[in-house]
């Protein structure tokens, strides 16, 4: 089971920049906090806050904060409500600086499940409604919905029953679906898709630090891009 869904994943993360053929290439770094709170049984929450550059590392063009509260239905089964905050920051051609804010409210659910005895398989869906402010000097306001989904395998070197510490490979695909007023965003019904590959180190149980390589592809009104990521993450769980 553990070699199927590694060897799938891993299909996955390399065919999807070939089939999905890019009229630009871009580069750049983003780095990345993940917090999980667990209050009691059935109730915590999380936070991750985010940020991204522009094309070539040259200046800071995302910042996400992004806070839910969470409900456990059990150990594998949560659910969220959350809320995230947005800015782009952008360049016009004659240099001149750009920004534009996004609200989103958020509703998750995620479904945790196990490959083999320590490997683990995530399956997250997220309904997103989007309120896109409007871009310096420009009347550009919407309102939107998307539809996320995100599957993440972690599967650690160490072959222990239990996996509290050492290093593992951590596999994840996003793909988004726009499902309302996708002619305010990019016309299409397939937004974007993220491919990613990362190699991790669990520092305890509570604690996880990784990098790896995300292939993000975008789709725009007439073009598409392909952004090729270096991200520094980390997790947290208490």
């Amino acid at each position: 089971m553990t070699k199927r869904v590694l060897a799938t994943m891993l299909f996955v993360a390399l065919l999807a920049p070939v089939k999905l053929m890019a009229q630009e290439n871009q580069f750049s770094g983003w780095g990345a906090l993940f917090h999980t709170q667990r209050f009691s049984r059935h109730w915590g929450a999380s936070f991750d806050g985010q940020f991204r550059s522009a094309n070539h590392f040259d200046y800071l063009r995302n910042i996400l904060l992004r806070p839910s509260i969470n409900y456990y239905f059990d150990k594998n089964k949560m659910a969220a409500l959350g809320y995230a905050y947005v800015t782009t920051n952008g360049r016009t051609a004659s240099g001149a600086e750009t920004f534009r804010p996004e609200s989103r409210i958020w509703e998750q659910l995620i479904i945790n499940t196990k490959i083999g005895k320590i490997s683990s398989l995530q399956h997250r869906f997220r309904l997103e409604q989007r309120f896109l402010g409007n871009t310096t000097n420009l009347n550009n306001h919407y309102f939107s919905q998307r539809l996320r989904y995100f599957a993440r395998a972690v599967l650690p070197f160490k072959h222990d029953s239990t996996f509290t510490q050492g290093s593992f490979l951590a596999l994840q695909n996003e793909i988004f679906v726009n499902i309302q007023n996708k002619d305010k965003v990019n016309t299409h019904l397939f937004d974007q898709n993220r491919t990613y590959v990362a190699l991790g180190y669990r520092l305890r149980k509570e604690v996880d630090v990784e990098v790896g390589y995300l292939n993000q592809y975008t789709n725009l009104a007439t073009s598409h891009t392909i952004n090729h990521v270096v991200q520094l993450a980390f997790y947290t769980r208490f």
